[in-house]
C-alpha cells in the first residue's frame, strides 16, 4: 500500500465526512459532538486554512485527513492547530504520522510559527507517543478536561511545536 498526504479535494468530501463522524461517534478524541451531514461538512471543511487527505494510491481510497486552522486570532494568530482522523480499519498503519507530519510542513507554509493542540486526551497514548515523537513539547496537564462519550471525565495534555 502506498499513502500519499495531498490537498482535499470536493470528490473526497463523502470520505472525509465519514471518517470525521466516526471519531466523532467514537467519543473518545475530538470535542465535536455533532455529527457533520453533506452540507454541514462542506462548510466545515472549507472553513480550515488547510484540509489534507492520506490517499492510498493504488485504490484511490481516502484512509484519514486533517484540518489545519489558526489556534487563536491576531496578536495569537500565528499559532496554527490541527485535528486528524484515521479510519479505523487502518490504524495502526502510521498514516496518522504521515497526517502529522505533512500538517507541520503545511502550517509553516501557511504562516504558523508555532503548531500548539489543545486538548490531547491523556488516555489517547498512540497520539501523545506520536506528538512527543515528532518533537511536540507537553505543556501539563488539565484535570478533568475532557468529558467522554460514556460521561467520565480525563485529563487533557496540551502540546506544542515550533516551526
Amino acid at each position: 500500500m502506498e499513502i500519499i498526504v495531498r490537498e482535499y479535494q470536493e470528490k473526497d468530501l463523502p470520505a472525509m465526512i465519514r471518517i470525521w463522524n466516526e471519531v466523532v461517534e467514537d467519543g473518545i478524541a475530538f470535542p465535536q459532538e455533532e455529527f457533520l451531514d453533506e452540507t454541514t461538512g462542506a462548510e466545515f471543511f472549507a472553513s480550515q486554512n488547510y484540509n489534507g487527505v492520506a490517499e492510498d494510491v493504488d485504490t484511490g481510497r481516502v484512509l484519514g485527513l486533517y484540518i489545519l486552522h489558526p489556534n487563536n486570532i491576531g496578536r495569537c494568530g500565528h499559532i496554527g492547530n490541527a485535528s486528524y482522523a484515521v479510519s479505523s480499519d487502518v490504524r495502526g498503519l502510521h498514516i496518522g504520522e504521515k497526517l502529522v507530519e505533512d500538517s507541520l510542513k503545511q502550517a509553516k507554509a501557511h504562516g504558523f510559527g508555532v503548531m500548539q493542540f489543545n486538548a490531547v486526551v491523556a488516555s489517547n497514548v498512540h497520539a501523545r507517543h506520536l506528538y512527543e515523537r515528532l518533537g511536540f513539547v507537553p505543556l501539563g496537564v488539565i484535570p478533568k478536561g475532557f468529558r467522554m462519550k460514556d460521561g467520565h471525565y480525563e485529563d487533557i495534555c496540551p502540546y506544542y511545536h515550533e516551526l
